[in-house]
């Protein structure tokens, strides 16, 4: 199908897009799933960052002096915006990320989805609470404000519905945003603001700039900016940890990456593990932070699943993103490189390689590669391969038989992300309830696949301590007590030593 290249429109800022004319640099976009399919080039300035920053807090009073239901009917004209730009909109993801046009529908449904979710649902833990007699005779209310201006830092894996993930409780919450997209996937990022400036938000209280790293970084250091909504890589995510230490007033809102795992008990529904397991390592070519990386096998049932997940490995479609594959390419040159290299490492640190990744020459030339897989000998906690996320469709296999090794090995990464487990025994279930250091833990469930109406958020590597999807709404605002004492003064109850 022929594709036209699309109106590079600027940045948006205070309700207009403005056009670098003299930046800081070009990003050029080109899809994943053809390298001749050039999307648009999207210069960068810095000084826009200053501008989007001064038109977020300009707007900030206005915005967060409305009503909630002011505020409420801006967000249902923006959800009828998202419905109506649905297939644009997953279209531009399937060509910026190359995942398949089937999933890019499932995000792009998913962005009104969570305006859905976050005003019928969510905000029902921030709603005004009364305590009665929370001191004798005194009322204590609990009443959530907003923070101020919101710097939301998307990834490229779904370059929408998760930074839309944190827009929405953002908003509604009374705060401004300044968007900045991945610079791998600017057109989503341009499509976004689109769609928001049609659905008639106020000037100012949604921007969206573009940019490479330097750009992310000089945005969440910005004065103006009182809180930090990121999504990515655990090194980027501590990089802005570390060079925010000294805003001791932005709250940090980090959902880094995982390196999650999978086990499947002897009694398990091999039918159903083996799918769930095919979906989890290689849905969105393993480009997920909640992807399968590690299947933690017993024994009795181990040869069973690998033959039989190796069988069905090997029969799944890749390709362009029109052509109804399960997996598209990956996102990159460097993403590609970094895959093969892991597979290396890990031949080199003793593990067999089942099923060799390697690069596919296919009638769209893109950075498409094959599944792999790699069966672990024997657990090491000093392994590079066993311990590092790869964010490609790469799976390692390991076979042990007490389940106390099980979860000793399960929290060996430093990531807690997401588990997996397998079994009819729900004993098992319980024990990992305790034992394992994640924030989501799935029984007879794949590790991806959230649900935007529980929190989402992991331990260690995997975020800090701030879970996103249900539970973004509460990093978006503050709780703040009150003491409300509607009692005349009572001078008998003067305190001793007071002469009053």
């Amino acid at each position: 199908m022929e594709l036209s290249k699309l109106q590079y429109l600027g940045d948006y800022i205070d309700g207009q897009f403005h056009s670098v004319k003299a930046g800081n640099g070009v990003l050029k976009d080109f899809s994943p799933a053809d390298l001749k399919d050039h999307l648009m080039d999207a210069p960068f300035s810095h000084e826009h960052i200053e501008q989007a920053c001064g038109a977020a807090r300009r707007a900030y009073p206005k915005w967060a002096q409305l009503t909630l239901d002011e505020r409420k009917s801006y967000l249902w004209k923006l959800k009828d915006s998202f419905i109506a730009h649905e297939n644009k909109m997953a279209e531009v993801i399937a060509r910026d990320t190359g995942k398949p046009l089937w999933e890019a529908l499932t995000e792009a449904k998913a962005l009104s989805a969570k305006i859905d979710i976050t005003l019928n649902y969510s905000l029902d833990l921030i709603k005004e609470e009364r305590i009665e007699n929370a001191l004798p005779g005194v009322t204590g209310v609990i009443r959530h404000r907003s923070r101020g201006v919101m710097a939301v830092v998307g990834p490229f894996n779904f370059p929408a519905h998760l930074p839309n993930g944190h827009i929405i409780p953002a908003l509604i919450a009374g705060n401004t945003v300044v968007f900045k997209p991945s610079d791998q996937t600017p057109a989503v990022g341009q499509l976004m603001a689109e769609i928001i400036h049609h659905s008639g938000l106020p000037a100012g209280v949604f921007n969206m700039i573009q940019g490479d790293g330097e750009s992310g970084r000089k945005l969440v250091l910005h004065e103006e900016v009182d809180g930090i909504l990121f999504t990515g890589s655990y090194e980027v995510g501590l990089k802005i940890k570390q060079e925010t230490l000294s805003h001791y007033g932005k709250i940090l809102a980090l959902e880094m990456g995982g390196k999650n795992a999978t086990v499947v008990w002897e009694d398990a529904n091999l039918d159903k593990a083996i799918y769930e397991t095919l979906i989890g390592a290689y849905l969105s070519s393993g480009q997920r932070c909640s992807g399968t990386s590690r299947v933690i096998l017993h024994p009795k049932i181990a040869t069973e699943f690998t033959d039989r997940f190796y069988e069905a490995a090997k029969k799944l479609s890749i390709g362009h993103w029109d052509d109804k594959p399960f997996m598209g390419p990956l996102i990159n040159s460097t993403a590609v490189e970094k895959y093969l290299r892991f597979q290396e490492i890990a031949n080199r640190e003793n593990c067999e390689s089942l099923m060799r990744g390697k690069v596919l020459d296919l009638k769209h030339k893109g950075y498409y590669v094959t599944p792999s897989i790699h069966l672990v000998n024997k657990f090491d906690n000093k392994s590079v391969y066993q311990k590092s996320e790869i964010f490609g469709p790469n799976v390692a296999l390991f076979q042990v038989g007490e389940f106390e090794e099980v979860m000793s090995i399960v929290n060996s990464t430093g990531f807690g992300l997401c588990m997996a487990l397998f079994t009819e025994n729900k004993a098992l279930y319980e024990k990992a309830q305790f034992h394992a250091r994640v924030g989501l833990l799935n029984w007879n469930r794949t590790t991806n696949g959230a649900s935007s109406r529980l929190p989402f958020g992991g331990l260690g590597k995997s975020g800090n301590d701030r879970p996103s999807a249900h539970y973004a709404i509460q990093y978006c605002s503050i709780p703040v007590s009150s003491l409300e004492d509607a009692t005349p003064f009572d001078p008998s109850k003067v305190m001793p030593g007071m002469n009053y």
